[in-house]
C-alpha cells in the first residue's frame, strides 16, 4: 500500500468553478476553460502514488502548479476535486478536527523562506511544533535538543535566528519539521534561495538524515539538477498537469512528450546515467568448460576481437583475446592459462562520469558486476550512444 495516493486531483480558481471542472472531465485544455469560464485551472486531474520511505520530486517552472499542489496536499488549500489518501484515509473528507490532527501527526512542512520565529531562540524555534502539540515542557525541550544535536546545531541553540546563516537557519526549519517527528516531510522549494555551494551541502545533508530517518519526503523544486540528484522518482509537471513520473533515468531515457524532451535536453547525462542504465550483453566464453576452438569459433560468430572470461557461476574471470585463443590452439593450452586479467570491474550504480577515466586507457571493455557476477559490459560505443541517446550498441569493444 503506498503512503501517499492521489486520485484525479484538481484545483479550480475564479467563477464558474462547476462548468470549469465539467470541461476538465471533457479533457478540454486550460486555455480553453479560461476563455470559456474565466476561471483558472491551477492543478489538472493529478494522479500519483508515494512510497512509503521514498524522496518524490516534484518540479516544474514557476506557474506548472507544483507548488499549489503540495498545499493541497495538506489542504492549506481546497480541492475542487478529487481525493488525498495518507495510509488509505482519505485526507480530503477529514473534518477540521480531523484535518489538524492529521497536520500534527503525519506531515510537516518545511519552506523556502524559513519560517522561523525572529524572537524565538534556535532552541525555541525547534520545539514550536511539539508546543503546538501540548507536548510538557521538559519532553519536548529534550526532543528539540537531540534534533539540533543531529543536524549539528546544538552550539546555537541560545541564539537567534539573525545571527545564523542563511544555510543554517535552514537547518534550523529542517530539524524543526524533524523534530515533529512526521511521517511525511513537505519540502516547499526549500533550498532555492540559498547560494549555490549551500545548497548543495544542504542537498547532502538531507540524503545523509534520509539515510538515518527514512522519513517519506515529497520535495517541490524548479531546479531539475536537483530532482534528479534528491529524487527516487521524479514527477515532471507542465500548466498543472504530469506530463511524466519515473526515475531519474526513466525520464532521461525515454522522455514522454516533446515537452519532457525539451526540458531535459541541457541536462549532464553522465551525472545521473548510472553503468546499469548503458551496461550491454558481455560476449563470453566459459573458461571451466570451454577450449580454444570454441572461443575462435564465438568470436568469428559474434564478430569480436575478444570475449568475456567467466566460470560456471558466471564470475567474472578476466578476457580473451582473438590473439590469445590462438596461442591456447597453437600450444594446446586451456585459455584459463593464456587469459588476461587486467579488467575493470564496477558496480551497477556507478556514475557514468565515474566511467569516462577507467575506460579510456582500458584494454578490454569495463565489467559490470554484483558481488563478482558478471552482469553485462560497458564499451565506449555504449558511453557515446548514451550521451547522444541513440542506441543500437552491441558486442564486445
Amino acid at each position: 500500500m503506498p503512503k501517499v495516493k492521489i486520485e484525479n486531483l484538481t484545483k479550480i480558481f475564479g467563477k464558474k468553478v462547476k462548468q470549469a471542472l465539467s470541461m476538465t472531465k471533457q479533457s478540454k485544455s486550460k486555455t480553453e476553460i479560461l476563455k470559456s469560464t474565466g476561471a483558472t485551472v491551477g492543478v489538472y486531474n493529478v494522479n500519483f502514488e508515494v512510497e512509503e520511505g521514498e524522496i518524490f520530486v516534484i518540479m516544474g517552472l514557476s506557474g506548472s502548479g507544483k507548488s499549489t499542489l503540495i498545499r493541497l496536499l495538506t489542504r492549506l488549500i481546497e480541492p475542487t476535486d478529487g481525493n488525498i489518501f495518507i495510509d488509505n484515509q482519505n485526507i480530503s473528507t477529514l473534518d477540521k478536527e480531523g484535518l489538524r490532527e492529521a497536520r500534527r501527526t503525519k506531515m510537516s512542512m518545511v519552506f523556502q523562506n524559513f519560517g522561523l520565529f525572529p524572537h524565538k531562540t534556535i532552541l525555541e524555534n525547534t520545539e514550536f511544533g511539539l508546543e503546538i502539540r501540548g507536548i510538557p515542557k521538559v519532553e519536548r525541550e529534550q526532543k528539540a535538543l537531540q534534533a539540533l544535536e543531529n543536524s549539528g546545531l546544538l552550539p546555537y541553540k541560545d541564539q537567534f535566528p539573525n545571527q545564523l546563516s542563511g544555510g543554517m537557519q535552514q537547518r534550523v526549519g529542517l530539524a524543526r519539521a524533524l523534530d515533529n517527528d512526521p511521517e511525511i516531510l513537505l519540502m516547499d522549494e526549500a533550498f532555492s534561495a540559498l547560494d549555490p555551494l549551500i545548497r548543495h551541502e544542504m542537498q547532502d545533508e538531507l540524503l545523509d538524515l534520509q539515510a538515518t530517518v527514512k522519513k517519506t519526503i515529497i520535495f517541490i523544486t524548479h531546479d531539475l539538477n536537483e530532482a534528479l540528484r534528491l529524487g527516487d522518482r521524479i514527477a515532471l509537471m507542465k500548466d498543472g498537469e504530469i506530463m511524466q513520473v519515473g526515475t531519474g533515468e526513466e525520464i532521461l531515457k525515454n522522455p514522454a512528450n516533446d515537452y519532457v524532451e525539451s526540458f531535459i535536453e541541457d541536462i549532464d547525462r553522465s551525472k545521473v546515467l548510472t553503468a546499469e542504465s548503458i551496461m550491454i550483453p558481455g560476449i563470453t566464453t566459459n573458461i571451466d568448460v570451454d577450449g580454444p576452438n570454441v572461443a575462435l569459433s564465438r568470436i568469428r560468430k559474434s564478430e569480436v576481437s575478444l570475449l568475456i572470461a567467466v566460470d560456471r557461476k558466471r564470475q567474472l574471470k578476466g578476457y580473451v583475446t582473438v590473439d590469445d585463443a590462438l596461442k591456447a590452439q597453437k600450444e594446446e593450452l586451456s585459455l584459463a592459462e593464456v587469459m588476461r586479467t587486467d579488467i575493470i570491474a564496477i558496480d551497477r550504480d556507478t556514475l557514468l562520469n565515474e566511467i569516462f577515466d577507467l575506460i579510456h586507457d582500458s584494454p578490454a571493455p569495463v565489467a559490470v558486476t554484483d558481488n563478482g557476477r558478471l552482469l553485462g559490459i560497458i564499451i565506449r560505443g555504449a558511453i557515446v550512444a548514451a550521451l547522444t541517446k541513440t542506441n543500437g550498441v552491441t558486442g564486445n569493444d
